[in-house]
């Protein structure tokens, strides 16, 4: 039988055992052994499994007769082998719970669930739901990560529809993906244009519908190149946001506000810098009327125009 099998199995007799087990017990007991052609063979088997099953951190104990003292058994150390009760705070459980919130993208939403599982196992009140007026402000992993991952270990090209961020018009894009970075809360594709024959860079969260592989595998080799002046060439200057935010909301911007510029109708207002308007306006308008936009208008307008979206969806199901 396979070796692994032999090695479990004689885990699970030594973990299962009442008391100690001499050689005759394990080799009536275990798969494997009495399958060995003599005792001999059956003695070379079980010393090499004991000692790796204690090389890998399992403590088997010999355990001598007193009374008879050639007869020798073995033993696991119960103490040295259990893992002590898994317990949590409160406070530890609601930070566990909106963790495994944030992983809902294809990859990692079956991990992410079956720990939640295994959290409630342990510690009642484990409920993600108690913590979704956080978990909004929370963004998840974007879904073409796993799939560019992919493509750059396989040296393959890729499709995708991308969103320009200049005009906001769709186009379809060839790419052999390079590199992926991140910076400003956001990830980046650094690769070669196929179709513009030069570097480019792209922000995933631009990305319109699902990334295609495309062509046979190891059809590209990465040149030398600056990843990081690529992006910062790539990524631009960005849009200096002014917003007036109520007293104590809205706290993953105020983490990332740059400057702070006092107090406007009882509003905290603040400063932020980003390179993506339109994720920051879907930021903003997840706040409500909390954040304020005061400065550009057009990132105004574009928080507006969701929250009237969002009017109206909810309007339509009233009615």
């Amino acid at each position: 039988m396979d070796p692994a099998e032999r090695l479990l199995d004689l885990l699970i007799a030594l973990r299962h055992a009442q008391g100690r087990m001499t050689k005759a017990d394990i080799r009536a007991s275990v798969n494997g052994y009495r399958d060995a052609v003599s005792e001999a063979a059956f003695a070379r088997m079980f010393a090499r499994d004991k000692a790796l099953l204690r090389q890998l951190g399992v403590p088997i104990l010999t355990d001598v007769d007193p009374v008879h003292e050639d007869a020798v058994g073995y033993r696991l150390d119960t103490a040295g082998y259990s893992l002590p009760e898994v317990s949590f705070t409160a406070a530890e459980i609601g930070v566990l719970s909106l963790a495994a919130t944030v992983w809902q993208d294809a990859h990692l939403h079956g991990s992410a669930r079956r720990g939640l599982t295994k959290l409630r196992a342990v510690a009642a009140g484990a409920e993600p739901d108690d913590h979704l007026g956080l978990a909004l402000r929370v963004q998840p992993a974007e879904t073409a990560l796993g799939p560019l991952l992919d493509a750059i270990a396989a040296r393959q090209a890729v499709t995708f529809t991308y969103r320009a961020a200049s005009t906001g018009e769709e186009g379809r894009r060839r790419v052999q993906p390079w590199r992926l970075l991140s910076r400003d809360r956001g990830w980046y594709l650094v690769g070669h244009d196929v179709d513009r024959d030069a570097p480019r860079v792209f922000r995933l969260s631009r990305v319109v519908g699902a990334v295609r592989a495309t062509g046979p595998t190891a059809s590209f080799d990465v040149p030398d190149h600056d990843p990081q002046a690529l992006l910062a060439a790539g990524a631009g200057s960005g849009v200096r946001a002014v917003l007036a935010v109520l007293p104590e909301r809205a706290a993953a911007l105020r983490a990332r506000a740059v400057e702070e510029r006092g107090e406007r109708d009882g509003r905290d207002v603040l400063v932020l810098e980003t390179d993506d308007s339109a994720a920051l306006a879907g930021e903003i308008a997840s706040y409500g009327a909390a954040v304020l936009v005061l400065d550009p208008p057009e990132l105004r307008d574009s928080v507006l125009h969701r929250l009237r979206a969002a009017a109206a969806l909810g309007e339509g199901a009233r009615g």
